[in-house]
């Protein structure tokens, strides 16, 4: 491991005052840690996700690979997929999630982007590990729309035991209000791929709608749900995530409001731009990942505010908290951003670092 002993101290201030901006509900100070922040891994080529179980952590790199680290020891582990990784902007190998039974199954659950013909589309997955090698092993979903851009694909385990998936609008918006589109939506499925009883829709893999590039969520330990979202340019938002409900895409945005719809509990305003990725929680308090905002953001869901609690290290695309650490992974090598030396990067910091 590479300690950093010392990083550069930002701290920003803003005007309040009697304004629309949702800025306004900034905090007036934040700073980077200059200490206590930890390099785990680098050289990592485009990260995307992060899972830790116990000692041990299994990072996807959208280029179709898993990334292992364990004791210091370092494997780019190969996947094997019944379709070829797509290469398109913002596509690839993106979300993955371990079975919760992963130590004895070797199991786990990952979305991805492949090409068929001149299509493109996100299917969701099993693997298995065998031999120090990912294997496609079930298909769950597929035919997830993928466009241009937009493929949302964040995976997560859901306190009561159902798989869920972020889907972006894949460039065209108006399938967000579409419930029989998959595109622009968070789905909710068994864990064998099979539709739940109670989703909201009958038959239907759609859990909420209305969105337009989704990419993080989290649940609190009383269970109520959370999301991230990229706007369009900026208005970026954090949801609170209900089964059935219209998130506005493409109708609404920002803090915009109309019948039927859900507005977000926090939102960038139409002057900044978050690009919210990744997220988790920790004693009521939402850390998102954020990409065009080059920071890890920390949500005060009891006071409204929020603050910048890293920045400095370029993009930020996935953030996991276990036994009161903060683990982020930096995304400058996605050709979007200014790779720093030997990016991209996983880092550690402890929470009570943070304070």
């Amino acid at each position: 491991m590479k300690k950093i002993i010392a990083l550069l101290i930002s701290t920003f201030f803003f005007i309040a005052g009697c304004s629309d901006n949702p800025d306004d509900n900034k905090q007036e100070e934040s700073a980077l840690p200059a200490e206590g922040l930890e390099v785990i891994a680098d050289n990592l080529e485009v990260p995307w996700s992060i899972e830790k179980r116990e000692d041990t952590f299994y990072l996807t790199e959208r280029s179709g690979n898993i990334f292992k680290i364990e004791d210091g020891e370092v494997e780019r582990q190969r996947v094997e997929l019944e379709e070829e990784v797509s290469t398109a902007s913002e596509a690839g190998l993106l979300g993955f999630v371990l079975a919760p039974d992963f130590s004895e199954s070797n199991l786990a659950y990952a979305y991805y982007t492949y090409e068929d013909g001149e299509e493109q589309f996100n299917r969701i997955v099993t693997l298995r590990l065998e031999d120090r090698v990912w294997r496609e092993e079930d298909l769950l979903l597929d035919q997830i729309p993928s466009g241009t851009y937009h493929h949302g694909g964040r995976l997560k385990i859901g306190p009561d035991e159902k798989l869920y998936a972020t889907a972006g609008d894949a460039s065209d918006p108006e399938i967000a209000q579409d419930l029989d589109s998959l595109g622009g939506k968070i789905l909710r499925m068994n864990v064998d791929g099979s539709i739940p009883d109670d989703n909201p829709f009958e038959d239907s893999y759609v859990y909420s709608f209305g969105h337009r590039n989704p990419q993080g969520m989290t649940w609190l330990s009383d269970g109520t749900m959370y999301a991230s979202e990229h706007g369009d340019n900026a208005n970026d938002e954090i949801n609170l995530i209900e089964a059935g409900q219209n998130y506005g895409w493409p109708v609404i945005e920002g803090s915009e409001e109309q019948d039927g719809m859900v507005s977000p509990l926090f939102t960038s305003g139409d002057k900044s731009i978050w690009a919210p990725s990744g997220m988790d929680n920790y004693e009521g308090e939402l850390f998102v990942a954020a990409l065009r905002g080059s920071a890890v953001l920390e949500f005060d869901l009891e006071t409204g505010e929020y603050r910048e609690v890293i920045t400095g290290l370029g993009r930020i695309r996935d953030v996991q908290i276990k036994d009161n650490n903060l683990y982020f992974i930096s995304n400058n090598t996605d050709g979007r951003g200014n790779p720093q030396d030997n990016d991209d990067k996983l880092y550690r910091i402890s929470l009570s670092d943070l304070d």
